[in-house]
């Protein structure tokens, strides 16, 4: 059978992204993104954050070989981050570095906070994520090695036959290719289906920022500040603002998601519980999807239901900070390359759909 491509990427938000920059120079792929421009949803919506402690421990060797080439590209901005607690020391997974901290300790980190959080820990590597510029140089290199990117064109219908997948797509179009990847964020579910694999169960959740105006100044470099128990997190933007987050994790279906204004005041509320900052005004506010796989760690690889339709979901909040390690071992279980270096101890089969599988 002819094909037109050797690889087919559904999805252009960071993993289709960093897949396709992977899996160019060897071979001919295409990217086909629904919306008009790619890392529309979750990608462009993200706090933009490294923190190797988030995920947990499955999470965690992804995130901790990534960082290499994140400092090499001159993605990452030094910050740290504060962990607060109330009445016990917060955790992190092993093998993280951290310090615990007195209370005037976290008190000359996070000035103004208030009594109660009297046990913190500081995780020195956390770090900035130049988002936008990470994901413009993925797509780039993926346009060098001679990939192509086809916006506005969501999936319509797929097919195996013969030896490949038939693709219908939303002008119209049809393409052909022997591996079909379906990187295509809360929407990976629907897809499946649309290709007759049973979906595993993935559950896009709403997560809401706000940018809030600070009576007082020299916020830029605060810490990234969390409650270890997932309540909140804020972090300084400018000199007398910052992005704060309620933490919130809200079931709901694929979707361009909106900010709530019961999830504007909950942000608020906690913030105050934790500073004494005056709040001057709501500067802006967002929201944007994150995907979890039902065990919270990402998926990657072939399912064995499907003769190559390959799983590339599941990122949840750490779909950034993993990606040039999850798409070097992605790429490596496609074209049945070495990885290298960048994944030397990483078991793949921690992430392989399979799991979903065993038992039925």
């Amino acid at each position: 059978m002819s094909r037109d491509y050797d690889v087919l990427i559904v999805g252009g938000g960071i993993a289709g992204a960093s897949l396709g920059a992977e899996l160019a120079p060897t071979r001919r792929v295409l990217i086909v993104e629904a919306e008009d421009h790619c890392g529309y949803h979750s990608t462009g919506r993200s706090a933009a954050f490294y923190l190797e402690s988030y995920g947990g421990p499955a999470v965690a060797p992804l995130t901790r070989a990534s960082r290499p080439f994140l400092e090499e590209g001159g993605f990452l901005r030094q910050r740290g981050a504060v962990h607060l607690g109330k009445g016990e020391w917060p955790e992190v997974p092993d093998g993280v570095p951290s310090s615990r901290l007195r209370r005037d300790e976290i008190e000359a980190l996070v000035p103004g906070v208030r009594g109660e959080w009297d046990h913190g820990l500081f995780e020195p590597g956390c770090a900035d994520i130049d988002v936008a510029r990470l994901h413009a140089e993925y797509l780039a290199a993926f346009r060098r090695a001679g990939g192509e990117v086809r916006t506005g064109n969501a999936v319509t219908a797929a097919e195996r036959s013969g030896e490949g997948w038939i693709v219908a797509l939303g002008d119209g179009g049809t393409v052909r290719s022997p591996i079909l990847v379906n990187a295509a964020g809360a929407w990976a579910d629907r897809v499946a289906e649309l290709a007759d694999v049973r979906p595993l169960g993935l559950s896009p959740k709403r997560r809401t920022m706000v940018q809030l105006r600070i009576g007082r100044p020299g916020l830029k470099d605060l810490p990234l500040v969390d409650d270890w128990r997932g309540t909140f997190y804020f972090k300084g933007e400018s000199d007398r603002s910052i992005w704060l987050s309620p933490h919130d994790e809200v079931d709901c279906a694929p979707c361009d998601a909106a900010p709530e204004e019961m999830a504007i005041a909950t942000a608020i509320d906690r913030f105050q519980q934790v500073v004494d900052w005056p709040v001057e005004k709501v500067e802006r506010s967002w929201a944007g999807l994150r995907t979890f796989a039902p065990d919270r760690v990402p998926i990657y690889g072939f399912d064995p239901r499907a003769t190559g339709f390959f799983w590339c979901a599941g990122q949840g909040g750490f779909g950034i900070q993993t990606a040039p390690a999850a798409a070097r071992m992605a790429a490596a279980l496609i074209t049945g390359d070495q990885p290298g270096s960048m994944l030397a101890g990483i078991n793949p089969e921690a992430y392989s759909p399979i799991r979903f599988l065993q038992g039925r």
